[in-house]
């Protein structure tokens, strides 16, 4: 087992791989002893590096198991969530993984690879964790409302699966606050749809008819009646590049105009901006690449 880096969005299995590989290695009864699992919840500084994981790393370990079955004379330090690790602890790490390497194997999980140092990522081997694919999520769903009895509809299983981008663990609880939510009866579409956050299809058309009109009262409306809904804007904002991508009614150059747009107001919104501001801007932008052709 080299030492290993599990990368990419969450809720797809990063954590439970090597979890559920250490358990196959070690066994129920030393996996507690043999196991280090630090979180982004835990104290992570250079000083638990330095004290903590080397001492665990330091010592020794045998290479048998209790039912007789053979063991890997090494133990394992799971560092959950490693990119929000200061680089003075990720660095404080590089020698210790080298050091330590008889005895010792490092697993470091985290979303984003570029907020690991470059020294760290070399020493692993990188494992790139993609969204789950749809076919796999529905089937997983079907299997958790059987299991818990969960009446739902076929249609809010895939819109679910939509819903969630590839995050299993988002759709799981997605699922839950439905079932909650529903009390015993059947879930439907617009059940998931509501809990989501999601922005209505309706909705979306309206705030695109608005901006086809012309008129910058009728756009102030849609805007306000959005806003009042008690909509994310950041959650248009996905829905909007996904319908504008998908479109046929835009020009290629439209599109990018746009798009531009949506990637600026992202970041406004991730920066605290006034939502109702920062909608009027893109609404204003869409309805003047609109309305210049006709």
């Amino acid at each position: 087992l080299p030492n290993l880096l599990f990368y990419g969005p969450p809720g797809t299995g990063k954590t439970s791989t090597i979890l559920a590989a250490a358990r196959e290695l070690f066994g129920p009864e030393l996996f507690r002893q043999r196991v280090l699992e630090l979180n982004a919840s835990d104290e992570r500084g250079i000083q638990v590096i330095r004290e903590k994981v080397k001492a665990f790393a330091q010592l020794t370990a045998s290479g048998s198991r209790p039912d007789g079955k053979a063991c890997p004379p090494f133990k394992i330090v799971i560092l959950d969530e490693a990119d929000s690790m200061t680089s003075a602890a990720q660095a404080a790490l590089r020698r210790t993984m080298e050091k330590e390497s008889k005895t010792t194997r490092f697993c470091l999980i985290c979303n984003y690879i570029s907020r690991i140092i470059e020294p760290l990522t070399s020493r692993c081997s990188k494992f790139r964790f993609k969204p789950l694919s749809d076919k796999i999520q529905q089937q997983r769903l079907l299997d958790v409302s059987e299991k818990e009895n969960v009446k739902i509809t076929s249609e809010a299983i895939s819109y679910l699966v939509k819903v969630s981008d590839g995050d299993l663990r988002k759709a799981i609880t997605y699922l839950q606050s439905a079932t909650r939510l529903m009390g015993g009866k059947e879930i439907t579409e617009k059940t998931v749809t509501e809990i989501a956050g999601v922005i209505p299809k309706e909705t979306i058309d309206g705030l695109l008819s608005g901006c086809r009109s012309g008129s910058f009262e009728k756009l102030e409306t849609v805007a306000k009646n959005l806003i009042n809904e008690g909509y994310a804007v950041a959650q248009l904002v996905n829905q909007l590049h996904d319908v504008v991508v998908e479109s046929e009614d835009f020009s290629d150059k439209q599109k990018s105009i746009i798009v531009e747009k949506l990637a600026e107001v992202d970041k406004c919104l991730a920066d605290g901006a006034d939502e109702y501001l920062q909608l009027i801007s893109l609404c204003a932008l869409m309805m003047q690449q609109l309305t210049q052709n006709t």
